[in-house]
Formats: structure tokens, sequence, C-alpha cells
């Protein structure tokens, strides 16, 4: 009895989506093996979330999951109607790594450690017969005929390997980029996405740590474009970050990236309430707490030194009575706590973690398989995709999507063979 041939994939990067499509694309008869060219695979999962990782997000409707991309949301509801969060716990699960959800929805394993995500995804690739190479940079790859699909993978070693079907899953590597294109593929110029806004201001200054729970932020550049998000707001050292300040920017990625991160943004502190509700506050506070001092107390639950900053700000002096505030201070004071207006000058990575928007142009793959459309056997997944989502276990989600669909699609077609 004639042996069958082994058929052989190959996945091109040792990141979150190669690992999952990898593992599953393995099957009987099927040898996958998987290229990284550091020395350390799965570096992303090991810094992501603080070191917690932020496995996926607590969002089990995909028509309102796919909100959270700014771009490839389109793309994307079909695949996350085959593989969404629900399922990526379940995988998880299955594999004895039990995930918990915090208040804000995000979902990290209950071990609050990275290492157990990464140690999962190994032992699942070994366990599933993956080869595993680190240290193995890919400086190009070779289409030979275009009657069956067979790749030349040329390492930086000098040694060239063979593939029947091949997994791109380089995230934002400029190498990933080049591979693509070099088979066909156009790409949207990758810029950054998800980081925090610089803000040289003395309003500012001493405020570092001060957090807001929800705050509501303005931005305009200076071609127009407007964009608007809540949620959390910390003051940094430089700046200001937290969750409103990280999806304002993923929204924004690429028309702050066109304007040099130069923008107007206006911080509304009290978003419960418009500008008028906050002049009649302050009113009745006039009258309730007259003998005060102005900076004695925080109102509206703001912290301390951020409400006597506001109020300073505002031009009212921190030991001025509330009783000896005119209609004009009240008024002063109201703007500063619904419009204040802040020069944002510059960005900064958010902690370790780096996101891109940018990347392989979505029309030229088709999203049931994962396959690209204009060269048969080429499967993308995750990052290296035009494909990004705001914080909060939405970038991890799409790279667990579309590595499944295109392991499972790589795995169906070297079975059908």
């Amino acid at each position: 009895m004639t042996v069958p041939k082994p058929l052989r994939a190959i996945a091109i990067g040792g990141g979150a989506a190669g690992f999952f499509g990898a593992i599953a694309a393995a099957r009987p008869h099927t040898r996958v093996t998987l290229l990284e060219a550091g020395r350390q695979v799965l570096a992303k999962v090991r810094i992501s979330g603080g070191g917690r990782c932020n496995v996926t997000h607590a969002c089990f409707d995909p028509a309102r999951l796919v909100k959270h991309y700014p771009r490839g949301h389109k793309a994307l509801l079909g695949p996350l109607n085959q593989f969404q969060p629900r399922d990526t716990v379940a995988w998880f699960q299955q594999r004895g790594v039990q995930l918990k959800t915090e208040a804000d929805g995000r979902m990290f394993p209950v071990t609050d450690d990275s290492g157990t995500i990464v140690d999962c995804l190994v032992q699942s690739a070994r366990r599933a017969g993956v080869e595993m190479r680190t240290g193995s940079p890919v400086v190009k790859v070779a289409r030979r005929g275009t009657d069956t699909p067979l790749f030349d993978v040329h390492l930086q070693s000098g040694e060239v390997l063979e593939c029947d079907r091949l997994l791109l899953a380089t995230g934002s590597s400029p190498q990933g980029h080049r591979i693509a294109r070099s088979l066909g593929h156009r790409i949207v110029p990758p810029v950054p996405s998800l980081f925090t806004f610089n803000i040289r201001d003395d309003r500012l200054q001493g405020l570092a740590g001060v957090s807001v729970p929800e705050v509501n932020l303005k931005l305009q550049m200076a071609n127009k474009t407007k964009l608007e998000q809540s949620g959390p707001l910390l003051v940094t050292h430089w700046g200001v970050s937290g969750p409103a300040v990280l999806k304002l920017s993923a929204w924004g990625a690429r028309a702050l990236h066109d304007s040099h991160y130069r923008a107007q943004l206006s911080i509304h502190w009290l978003p419960q309430w418009n500008g008028e509700e906050v002049r009649q506050q302050l009113r009745a506070l006039k009258l309730e707490a007259a003998k005060r001092a102005i900076a004695s107390r925080p109102c509206f639950g703001l912290p301390k030194r951020l409400w006597q900053a506001i109020a300073i700000a505002a031009g009212i002096p921190a030991d001025r009575r509330w009783a000896d505030l005119s209609n004009k201070m009240l008024n002063r004071l109201a703007q500063a706590l619904t419009q204040s207006q802040f020069e944002i000058r510059g960005k900064s990575n958010f902690k370790e973690e780096f996101v891109t928007c940018g990347g392989v142009e979505l029309d030229r793959v088709d999203f049931k398989t994962m396959e690209s459309r204009c060269c048969a056997g080429l499967y993308f997944a995750g990052e290296v995709l035009d494909i990004d989502g705001v914080t909060g276990g939405f970038n991890f989600q799409s790279a667990w999507t579309t590595s499944w669909i295109a392991g499972r699609a790589i795995g169906r077609s070297m079975r059908s063979r």
C-alpha cells in the first residue's frame, strides 16, 4: 500500500495568529511548520495586558462586536459568526485555561499571568505536531507556477523550505508586507493606532496619576476631521491616556497621522450634565456652601487635585469663597468643567504594546477562508491585514478568529487533495 506523501503547510510568524492558525491547520498526513524570526515565540502575548494577557472581550453578539473595529468591521462580521469570543473562551477552557471577565468586559486568564496563555498555545502546538522553529527569519517567498499551490520559503540562513499552503501571520512586520506584495497584494501603509496624547499644558502639571471614571472627548484636526469618544481618562506625566483616549486614537489613527499628531482636544469632565445643568449646580453650591473656600472640598465627585486645578484654570484663587464668586466666574468655571481645550502635540506608545492600522488590503482576501483571491494557497491572519480594534481584547479576538478560519481552511484543503 502506498503511504500518502505528507502535505506541508508553513505559518510565518510565531505570534498569537501564527500559533492559533498552525494548531487549527494540523491534521494527519499534514506537516505544519511555524517560523518565528526572533528567539522567542509569542513575545507580544507575554507583555499584553500588563503581563496578564487580555485574551478577548465579553461581547458575544457579532453585530455589536464589529463596532469595536475602526478598520475591518464589515469584513469581520462573517468570520465572527464562525468564531467569536464565546468560542475563544471554550477553546482555552477545553485546554485547561479558565478565563474571567472584569467589570469593563475584558477577559483575562484567572491566573492573571500571560504565561498561562503562552504555555497553553505552545503545548497545544506540540500536541498537534506543529514544528516550531525560532531564529528563522524569512527573506523571500516564491511561488512555483500557477496551476497548483507550491511555495519556496527562503530563510536568512540560506535554507529553502517547500510548502503546499502558506499562512502569513507576521503582524505589522514590514517583511510580512513585502512578502504579501510580492505575491500580488496591495498594502495600505501602516500607521500607529492605540496611543496616548502628548499635551504640554500648565493646567495638567502635578496631576499625573489622577483618573476620572467617565469623560467625553472631542477631537478636531486641521483637516476639519472631528471625532468623539467617552470613557475613563488618566492624566500622565506627558499628557492624557486611558480607554477614552485610546479609543479616540484608534478611530482617528490615520487622520492624526496625516495631521502630524497635532489636534485640538476638548474634555468634558462631567459628561452626565450639559453646560446649563453644570451652571445650575454651581449656582446651588454658591448658596449651600457660601462660606467655604472653593478649593476646600472637591465637587461633582472629581479628584481633589483635578478640581483645584480646574478652578485655578478658570481664574478662581484657591482660597476664594463660594459666596464671593461672580456670575462671570461661575460661567468660566462651568466652561472649564465642560469644555477644557488642549493642544495635542504628539503621541506616545501605550505601555509596551504597539498596534497599527494598515496592512494587506481586504478586497483581495476571501473572508470565508482567509485565502488570497489572487494567489491560491496563500492565507492571512491577524494584524498583517488592514484590521485593528480598540483596546479591550478586540485585537486578540480578530487574531483568534482569522487564524482559526485560515487554519481550518488549510486543513480542509490539504485533506481534499
